[in-house]
């Protein structure tokens, strides 16, 4: 199987569904890794196995994976000689722990699953390495317990900690310490316990300054009282972590020696997760193991496509028996490639040995290859069209093909000249018929449905179209052949006769009226004025401005960067002379001896002009504050 095909149906998004349901990385990886395969006896395998887990997950409460990881990093840390820290240690304890639950499990389940059952007994349990692990490895730590001389050592640690802490205490009580100390607690620094000092004193405490504060207020000591001790505890650190190492390396060794059991385990137990993880999907989604053979029969019964979601039409559809090539016909958005995907993925979920979601019943071959032409693999890069983008997929299609191949094209000759696509289209899939090759395809062309009902290894069927609602039933007919309907839609949709009864006749016929068209509906060339207009605009004109879609009214005319100032809305603003429009002279406006002055005058300042010409005191002592304020 090429690439292109597990592409364009869209099979490595439907592993993404079914990895969900894995409880490790290991599942997940060999989901990721299945290819489809072409052997009947591999894919019946698989299949079977289907049927077991489903059986086991149904009579059972659950699986007793949790708890299982992917040990393949510290497998190879091992194989590298590199010693297994005690977190390491536990995780390898819980996956050999796992490995026997499952193993328990599956030997228990071998009325439900025979075959699932055998797999079991690969697993090797290795109980004595989980118990040493477990007597050694205490919450992610070594155990006290784990050898005589770390037992003896740690109790030497833990007296001469009780010596240095002891003698602390009594320099913290200590009433001739009291004013030296910054904190009366006991700290630790480098792992040496030390006494916060005021950094003043710090000359008048006998010991070894370890570290200082961040402000420098504060210094950290280590009295000489507890040095001899310190030096000890040093000592005793240095041999606790010989023995721990010891320790670790003899536990390391335990796993090194079966490396080879953990590695086959740990493949067992991923093909497990692989498995149920299959089975969970196909109870979750109501599919079925289907039947299959190796001579090109497909049967479908209420199939669905996987990736579809909602109220999906189910397809009931078959090839290969009566018929080795299907041409499908039908209206846009019908459904047509739908159908052809639907196919092609389930096709190649048998293949990888996933159940698929249709009915009892349903039957699908087993193929060497799978091949696709669907969409458009328009390529800029080669600078190729369409058709010869699709041209030169369907050229190594069937330079690829053979008597074992499933091939689906969609649209099939299309992108080029109509009578050309469909006689090339009709040669093509003659071609890959004489080479014994099922063929599904989906065109619009009328001559590839006539070549289909001539040609006795060739069936027709179409995607069903509702005829009121003008719209698509998503359903295939096989054995009858559907229009696209452009006619009947066309008048739906308030084409007029005339123009539909042309196209009928053209259709039926070829025969084009030619006919010119009346001169008076002709519109006659309108010259373009290239005159550069001129503006002349004075005080008090009433222009229209173009970027506000208003009118403003001309306060001054046209200065030398052809702008003038404009009243607009009780604002003067600038605006060029091309961003206007003239609408209304002066003249026009207003009466003649008119005050144009009186036009940017605001109201407030004409009612206090007219206050303080029939004496207005209030006006007076305004005028008065006003120059007041401006001479401050």
């Amino acid at each position: 199987m090429n690439n292109t095909t597990l592409d364009k149906l869209q099979l490595n998004d439907l592993k993404e569904l079914v990895k969900i349901y894995c409880v490790s990385s290991l599942g997940k990886e060999l989901i990721d890794n299945i290819k489809p395969k072409t052997s009947i006896y591999s894919v019946d395998t698989m299949l079977k196995e289907n049927k077991e887990a489903r059986n086991i997950l149904e009579n059972s409460n659950h699986i007793p994976l949790e708890g299982v990881f992917n040990l393949n990093n510290l497998i190879d840390k091992v194989k590298k000689g590199i010693i297994l820290n005690p977190e390491e240690l536990m995780k390898t304890e819980a996956f050999l722990r796992g490995c026997k639950k499952i193993k328990n499990f599956m030997e228990n389940m071998k009325f439900y699953g025979e075959t699932l059952s055998s797999y079991s007994l690969n697993i090797t349990d290795l109980t004595s390495i989980e118990e040493e692990i477990n007597f050694c490895i205490k919450a992610n730590k070594i155990d006290t317990n784990a050898s005589s001389e770390l037992k003896k050592i740690r109790r030497k640690i833990e007296n001469c900690e009780s010596k240095i802490k002891d003698r602390l205490n009594k320099f913290l009580t200590s009433s001739s310490n009291k004013k030296y100390i910054q904190e009366f607690l006991i700290s630790k620094r480098d792992d040496r316990y030390v006494i916060p000092i005021k950094a003043s004193y710090k000359h008048e405490v006998n010991g070894v300054v370890l570290d200082t504060s961040s402000k420098g207020n504060t210094v950290f000591i280590e009295p000489d009282s507890v040095s001899k001790f310190s030096t000890e505890l040093i000592s005793l650190k240095a041999e606790e972590s010989i023995e721990e190492y010891r320790i670790l390396s003899y536990l390391t060794e335990l796993i090194f020696d079966k490396i080879q059991e953990i590695r086959i385990n740990t493949e067992v137990i991923a093909n497990y997760d692989m498995i149920f993880a299959k089975a969970k999907y196909s109870l979750n989604h109501n599919c079925i193991t289907p039947n299959i053979n190796n001579h090109g029969y497909i049967k479908l019964v209420k199939a669905k496509h996987p990736l579809l979601k909602g109220n999906i039409v189910p397809l009931d559809f078959e090839i290969g028996d009566k018929y080795r090539s299907l041409i499908i016909t039908g209206p846009n958005a019908g459904g047509k490639t739908v159908t052809l995907k639907t196919v092609g993925i389930l096709t190649l979920m048998t293949q990888c040995g996933f159940d698929i979601p249709a009915e009892e019943g349903t039957s699908i071959s087993i193929f060497e290859n799978i091949f696709v032409d669907i969409g458009d693999n328009q390529s800029i890069e080669n600078a190729l069209s369409t058709f010869s983008s699709h041209i030169q997929n369907i050229a190594s299609i069937i330079n690829k093909s053979n008597k074992s191949t499933l091939v689906l094209l969609d649209e099939i000759g299309s992108g080029t000249e109509p009578n050309e696509g469909a006689a090339l289209a009709i040669a093509i899939l003659d071609e890959l018929y004489q080479m014994g090759c099922i063929t599904i395809a989906s065109t619009h062309y009328g001559e590839l449905k006539k070549f289909a009902t001539m040609h006795p290894d060739f069936e027709n069927a179409g995607m069903m179209f509702n005829k009121n609602t003008l719209e698509p039933l998503y359903k295939l007919t096989i054995g009858h052949s559907q229009n696209s309907n452009a006619l009947f839609i066309s008048k739906k949709m308030g084409i007029r006769d005339k123009v539909l009864k042309k196209a009928n006749n053209y259709i039926n016929n070829k025969d084009y009226e030619i006919n010119l068209i009346d001169s008076r509906k002709i519109r006659n060339e309108e010259k373009i004025d290239n005159t550069i207009q001129t503006y002349d605009y004075e005080i008090g004109d009433k222009i229209r401005l173009l970027d506000k879609d208003d009118f403003g009214i001309v306060y001054t005319g046209i200065d030398k960067f052809n702008n003038l100032q404009v009243l607009y809305k009780d604002e003067f603003i600038t605006v060029n002379v091309k961003r206007t429009k003239p609408y209304l002279k002066a003249k026009d406006l207003y009466p003649e001896g008119y005050d144009l002055n009186s036009l940017f005058v605001s109201f407030k300042d004409r009612k206090l002009e007219k206050d303080i010409a029939r004496g207005s005191k209030n006006a007076l002592k305004k005028i008065q504050k006003e120059i007041k304020n401006a001479s401050h």
